[in-house]
């Protein structure tokens, strides 16, 4: 565009000289002059903005590595650098639980987090930075979480305290539930089942428990 526009003017200018213009050739001299002052700082002022805008993409690229390194490091929180409570605990045995005996399991009162989703009880010890106490998905340790994942919402009172048999959730909710139910699955043990009120747990063998185990790993 610079370019472009000094050819115009440079072109007029001859006319001018042409028609009436003393055309002296120190005014062609200043006039080629001028205009390869002007290209020359035009020049100049595009590179530093293109340097400038440079150092600031690697700056901003530095901050967030800066930024990702550091949350890491605040994520591991107390006690970073020792075994997690998921490498010091035996590998749960294969059984079912009642919701009581489900709550026990809050990263609280005992180190070991279970929760459970679409009637399945997953050991999320692994996860207790998500799902401890001071997780920010602390609130479904020890708790049926299906209702709170359907919706996508955190908050205690998506979360009911008896038995919930999700009948009131729509197509694509419960949808949304199995999806959860599979992604944990495939990252969490799977120990055993949630029991509806008055039903019966059942017996596993040793067989059957180190063939679920074995699957997952």
């Amino acid at each position: 565009m610079a370019a472009g526009d000094g050819d115009v003017k440079l072109g007029t200018l001859g006319s001018s000289g042409e028609h009436g213009g003393d055309g002296s050739p120190g005014d062609a001299g200043a006039t080629a002059a001028g205009s390869s002052w002007a290209a020359t700082l035009l020049a100049t002022g595009g590179e530093m903005l293109l340097n400038v805008a440079l150092v600031a993409l690697v700056l901003l690229g530095a901050y967030r590595l800066w930024v990702l390194w550091g949350r890491r490091g605040l994520g591991a929180g107390p006690g970073a650098g020792e075994e997690s409570p998921a490498a010091t605990l035996p590998r749960m045995k294969k059984r079912d639980f009642s919701l009581e005996q489900l709550r026990q399991y809050d990263g609280a009162r005992t180190p070991r987090i279970l929760l459970a989703v679409n009637g399945k009880v997953f050991d999320v010890t692994k996860g207790s930075k998500f799902y401890g106490p001071a997780g920010p998905y602390g609130i479904f340790a020890g708790r049926d979480a299906s209702r709170g994942l359907a919706t996508f919402c955190l908050d205690k009172d998506a979360l009911r305290d008896e038995y919930d048999d999700l009948s009131d959730l729509n197509a694509v909710q419960m949808e949304s539930v199995r999806e959860w139910e599979m992604q944990f699955k495939e990252k969490y043990d799977y120990v055993g089942r949630l029991l509806k009120p008055g039903e019966e747990p059942s017996e596993y063998t040793d067989e059957e428990d180190t063939k679920d185990h074995s699957k997952q790993d």
